[in-house]
């Protein structure tokens, strides 16, 4: 969120060079023409077609971006029998809708699940405890969080409350990023992430609230104003600290792209971050703060 084009901060003597090389200070045209496929596809799932479709993209989208976090995050080889349990106890927590399953169930299946899988792997029992932590973190981190989608389709009119999350979400993003790459000089947090900046966290924030204003106007009768307002103002917080985090695991493990799935955007992982954090908040702030809820 809020990329300038810079890859590195130099420095001339002592002091340090915080504003993006102008030779850099392009647009990829992959991002857009990828947009142009996937958004369409989304928006009909969404708007027009029964929540389990939904859930099985959620499913889809959460097990690349799972697989990616766990390549680049365990240690070569992979431990593939704990990388299977963590990505079928994400499915179950995905699905569990559309199963005859809580998630008090699910989360007991992998309190079991896990330690007999640590127990079974190979490597040093250090190690094997290491990546056991790895795989129950992507299973909170991403099977968890992305499941606060298919909860929120489930909600009253929860087709346009999730059509408000990803546009909302969208914007935020695409706001910082074309903000960022046009007027980005002021890093936001170079030891995380060098191509954040302030200018594309305004512009990011600008965009969002106008498009939650936009949507609350249009089709989303269930929010008031002031929901769209604070909304808008608080899911690009929570998209931003997303970004940071994914930026801050790919520098710990020495990785740029989390993977190259989607052109333009690098990898599942890379697209979602945002919306593993937005996804949450948006759901317990329209549960817990407006008070809807799924049952009469």
């Amino acid at each position: 969120m809020g990329a300038s084009p810079t890859t590195d901060s130099t420095t001339r003597g002592s002091n340090p060079v915080n504003t993006p090389s102008a030779a850099t200070r392009r647009f990829d045209l992959r991002r857009v023409y990828t947009a142009v496929v996937l958004i369409p596809a989304v928006y009909v799932i969404i708007r027009y077609l029964p929540p389990w479709t939904l859930t099985l993209l959620l499913m889809v989208g959460g097990v690349l971006a799972l697989i990616e976090l766990y390549r680049i995050s365990l240690q070569s080889p992979h431990n593939h029998l704990l990388i299977s349990v963590g990505v079928t106890v994400s499915v179950l927590v995905l699905a569990r809708h559309q199963l005859p399953l809580t998630l008090m169930d699910i989360w007991t299946i992998a309190t079991l699940a896990l330690p007999v899988a640590m127990l079974l792997s190979y490597g040093s029992f250090e190690r094997r405890l290491k990546d056991t932590a790895i795989i129950a973190f992507g299973v909170l981190y991403v099977g968890f969080t992305l499941s606060t989608v298919a909860s929120t389709r489930l909600l009253p009119a929860g087709e346009r409350l999730v059509l408000f999350l990803a546009l909302v979400t969208w914007a935020s993003d695409t706001g910082a990023y074309y903000a960022g790459t046009l007027w980005g000089k002021h890093l936001l947090a170079p030891s995380i992430s060098p191509k954040k900046t302030l200018e594309g966290v305004g512009g990011g924030m600008g965009l969002a609230v106008g498009v939650a204003l936009a949507a609350h106007a249009s089709f989303v009768s269930e929010l008031s104003l002031q929901d769209a307002l604070v909304l808008g103002l608080l899911l690009t917080g929570a998209g931003l600290l997303g970004d940071l985090w994914e930026s801050a695991i790919k520098r710990r493990v020495g990785v740029k792209d989390s993977g190259s799935v989607l052109p333009g955007h690098g990898g599942m992982l890379d697209r979602l971050d945002s919306l593993l954090f937005t996804a949450p908040t948006f759901y317990y702030y329209i549960t817990c703060v407006r008070g809807i809820s799924p049952f009469p």
